[in-house]
């Protein structure tokens, strides 16, 4: 890609997206800038291990870059909306991975005609499993949305939604990762309860879930019919099954998606007003 991109903020998820751009060779290490507005350390950090550009000149950064990536956290955003106004012009793309900010926010801001576009990756960035997201504001075209993804793919697989649905999808991928580490912590702690050698233990439980993931990528059969063809009558499967149901399992993960959805939707009422 020959478009330059710029990071205004140096967090961890920004150097997961710079990892994967610079180790896949998605765009070019020095066509990268970071900023920041005080952690001069962080930069120099960055600088070495990526071979990227950093500097602390934000005009700088932002009038000679392509695409913009707003990496700060969302309580600043009003403030990076107020310093990027007078320095876009038209032809530059906004790309923000502030959670609960949506697109017609930064455009109400920006009062700009730039296209904005609103991208949700999740943790497994770092070691480039991201399940990401992708949402269109009102001025991004196809083109650009297509040229972020490319862009994203960078650390993992990249799926176009409707804004609307972005909160949901939170939830769904942007938290899933926790729910899951949640279940398998209970797994840890059965194993221990079990006098189990974690080392011997730990290999098993991670290959079952690499292996359930992969069955559920490639089998035709739905998760239910996966289920049934491990779940013998009078079984130990069924067992174990039963006493998920018993103690309400699949509510309390709709329930939690619930909720974490809806949390979604309270953050970006506080951080837009």
């Amino acid at each position: 890609m020959e478009k330059s991109v710029a990071f205004l903020g140096a967090g961890s998820m920004a150097e997961a997206i710079i990892a994967g751009m610079t180790s896949n060779k998605i765009v070019p290490a020095q066509q990268i800038v970071a900023t920041n507005h005080s952690n001069k350390s962080r930069l120099s950090e960055l600088a070495k291990m990526y071979q990227i550009r950093t500097s602390q000149d934000r005009k700088e950064v932002i009038e000679q870059s392509d695409v913009l990536i707003l990496a700060m956290k969302p309580k600043d955003i009003k403030v990076a909306t107020t310093e990027l106004k007078p320095l876009l012009t038209e032809d530059k793309i906004i790309v923000s991975l502030l959670a609960g900010i949506s697109t017609s926010f930064i455009e109400q801001q920006l009062e700009t005609k730039n296209p904005v576009i609103r991208v949700m990756p999740n943790t497994s960035a770092m070691i480039g499993e991201s399940a990401t997201t992708i949402a269109a504001g009102l001025h991004a075209s196809k083109e650009q949305v297509h040229m972020i993804e490319e862009l994203m793919t960078a650390i993992g697989t990249t799926t176009v939604i409707n804004e609307e649905d972005m909160d949901a999808f939170t939830a769904l991928a942007g938290s899933g990762p926790a729910f899951y580490y949640f279940m398998v912590e209970a797994i840890e702690q059965f194993a221990d309860e079990k006098g189990l050698d974690q080392e011997i233990a730990k290999p098993l439980m991670v290959q079952t879930i690499k292996g359930v993931a992969k069955m559920l990528d490639v089998s035709e059969d739905s998760p239910q019919t996966l289920r049934e063809k491990i779940t013998s009558p009078g079984g130990t499967t069924e067992a174990g099954v039963q006493t998920l149901a018993d103690h309400h399992f699949q509510q309390t993960i709709k329930a939690c998606l619930n909720q974490a959805t809806e949390r979604s939707k309270e953050l970006r009422e506080l951080f837009e007003k």
